[in-house]
């Protein structure tokens, strides 16, 4: 998916390059607040980041999609509200708590979008809420209003990395993605580790242009790229209860290329898609698998979740452990279990280009097995350090490299093709679910 293959050698050299992205779009102000709460359902000291993105203006110009998940949070049913809205002037955010099916939720949402509404000028309906992190529990209300202020006092124009930052959780660095179009861009932001498997929309993302495309525009399009980019990963099946994917322009540049403004808007949800796989918890390796010559494009995107949702597959990966047998079989479970009469006595399946299957047989030999680790190894993220006081953590706090292992499948039958994103099952996935709120 990304443009170029990035190498990052360290963390500061990784910041150093989120920096050189970060330049927000015309119109445009980010700032963020962080304070200490507790929360009333687990009485113990917790930290809370307040996010706000601002407009100089309201704007008419925005879209979002969001989760399929039948209990949505509270500001996912405002978020959709939102939409009817004529204008949209600022997004609250906040990490920690995710406001689903909490009592009084949608209330909350809406008393801290008030608020927001409140010293920024705005209606309430021109503000646009997310929250991320703990499911069920309550937001700290009368903490989060006292807080904004400070937010609000660190509104600046120049830089969306304070917002990247802010709207983390388990991730284990801020994700940015910017695609210059004439004098305008468009700059993203993501976050999510966790509970992925996106339907509809994943995780936090925000996407900022200072191109004017029209309402309607920037809402078709932001339905087709989430298609092929945020609908095309996997971490772990799950799909969350908050995910929220939204596009807004300030229109502050007139748009001379449409063409370049659409193939930029899919780069950067592209990129942004990989990025969250490749900060996935506890992903060691990135899977990338290409089906091709598939009878449609729901088949070919289905078996390619199928085979990065396959536990014991995901986990030979994780031990760099090229063990194919899993592999075809995750192929062979889908097909089965699906009312699809799928021939495959022309399947193809490569690993790392490597040909592994062929019309029926396996295609192995020691030479190819050896080749075969070297490729999971080549992939692989980082090594995995030993566990400290029995809990598995990861080894960087950076993206060393941008390399997957390479799944390559031809169904031999079609001319439809699909590309689906995955991790590995590791240790530090277990550790981190295992102590989430611990």
């Amino acid at each position: 998916m990304p443009s170029t293959s990035l190498h990052f050698s360290d963390r500061s050299s990784h910041r150093a390059w989120l920096i050189s992205q970060a330049r927000l779009p015309a119109g445009f102000r980010v700032g963020s607040s962080r304070f200490d709460f507790v929360p009333q359902e687990a009485p113990k000291p917790a930290k809370m980041t307040l996010t706000l993105i601002a407009l100089d203006k309201p704007t008419s110009d925005f879209a979002a999609v969001f989760t399929k998940n039948a209990f949505p949070g509270a500001p996912v049913i405002v978020g959709r509200k939102r939409l009817e809205s004529q204008n949209l002037g600022a997004i609250i955010i906040n990490n920690k708590i995710s406001n689903v099916c909490a009592p009084g939720g949608e209330a909350a949402s809406e008393n801290i979008c008030a608020e927001v509404a409140k010293h920024l000028g705005l209606k309430a309906e021109q503000v646009l809420p997310s929250s991320t992190g703990v499911i069920g529990w309550g937001l700290p209300v009368d903490a989060m209003k006292l807080a904004l202020p400070q937010a609000i006092s660190t509104l600046a124009a120049g830089s969306i990395l304070p917002a990247a930052e802010g709207i983390v959780t388990t991730d284990l660095y801020p994700k940015i993605r910017r695609f210059d179009v004439g004098q305008g861009c468009i700059v993203g932001i993501a976050k999510g580790a966790g509970m992925i498997e996106p339907n509809l929309a994943t995780m936090l993302v925000y996407i900022l242009t200072d191109i004017a495309i029209p309402r309607e525009e920037l809402r078709a399009l932001l339905k087709e790229v989430v298609s092929d980019s945020f609908n095309a990963i996997s971490i772990d099946s799950d799909t969350s209860t908050s995910d929220t994917v939204v596009l807004i322009s300030s229109s502050k540049v007139p748009c001379s290329d449409k063409a370049a403004f659409v193939r930029g808007l899919r780069q950067v949800c592209c990129d942004l898609a990989e990025d969250v796989v490749r900060n996935g918890e506890g992903v060691r390796h990135v899977i990338k698998v290409s089906i091709t010559r598939a009878n449609d494009q729901a088949f070919a995107r289905a078996l390619g979740k199928t085979i990065v949702n396959a536990p014991l597959f995901k986990c030979a990966v994780a031990g760099n452990d090229a063990n194919v047998g899993r592999l075809v079989q995750a192929i062979g479970k889908h097909v089965g279990a699906s009312d699809d009469k799928t021939d495959l006595s022309q399947l193809e399946v490569k690993l790392g280009g490597i040909t592994i299957f062929s019309k029926g047989f396996f295609q192995l030999d020691p030479s190819k097995e050896k080749a075969l680790s070297a490729h999971l190894v080549d992939a692989e993220l980082y090594k995995s350090a030993p566990p400290k006081d029995g809990v598995f953590t990861a080894a960087v706090d950076f993206p060393p490299h941008e390399k997957c292992v390479e799944i390559q499948i031809d169904v031999g039958t079609g001319n439809q093709s699909a590309t689906i994103f995955g991790g590995d099952l590791t240790h530090e996935y277990v550790s981190e679910n295992a102590d989430y709120r611990s």
